[in-house]
C-alpha cells in the first residue's frame, strides 16, 4: 500500500514544543519510526511537513494519483480549515486524520475537528502510535 503522510503546523518543532503535551521524539525520530512500522507492512510512505495550509493542499492534490490512502495531522487547521477539509474530500482517498494528544481533553477549541467528517476514522491521543494505527488500519482496507 502507498500511504501519504502529513503533518501540519508546528510539528517540525516535535521534542521542543511542549513536551509535556506532544512527548520528547522529533519529527525525524517520528518518521524513521513510521517508516520502520510500514517496511514491516510492505506499505511505503510519502512523508511531508508544512506550516501552510496551502502547501498541504497541494501535497494533498499533488500525491492523489499516487497514495492508496492518507494519514493527515492537520494540527491547529484541523478545528477551522474548511479548505483543507474540502481538499481531503476532493481527494476522495481514504483519510485518516490523527492527533498525537487527546485534541477532546484538551482546551475547548480543540475539540471540534472539521476535517474528521470527511475522514474515514480519527485516530487521537496515542502519541506515535495514533500514526502506527492508522497506518495499520490503512493497510487492513480491502484493495
Amino acid at each position: 500500500m502507498r500511504i501519504l503522510i502529513l503533518h501540519g503546523p508546528n510539528l517540525n518543532l516535535l521534542g521542543e514544543r511542549e513536551p509535556e503535551v506532544y512527548g520528547t521524539m522529533t519529527l525525524a525520530q517520528l518518521d524513521a519510526r513510521l517508516r520502520a512500522h510500514a517496511r514491516q507492512r510492505r506499505a511505503t510512505l510519502r512523508i511531508f511537513q508544512d506550516n501552510c495550509e496551502g502547501t498541504l493542499i497541494d501535497l494533498l492534490h499533488g500525491n492523489r494519483r499516487w497514495a492508496q490512502g492518507a494519514v493527515f495531522n492537520p494540527g491547529a487547521y484541523t478545528h477551522y480549515s474548511y479548505a483543507l477539509r474540502d481538499a481531503v474530500a476532493a481527494i476522495a482517498l481514504p483519510t485518516i486524520e490523527v492527533h498525537l494528544s487527546d485534541t477532546g481533553k484538551r482546551e475547548p477549541f480543540r475539540r471540534r475537528s472539521v476535517i474528521a467528517p470527511v475522514c474515514l476514522a480519527s485516530v487521537r491521543g496515542k502519541g506515535a502510535d495514533s500514526y502506527l494505527e492508522a497506518i495499520d488500519r490503512l493497510c487492513a482496507l480491502p484493495r
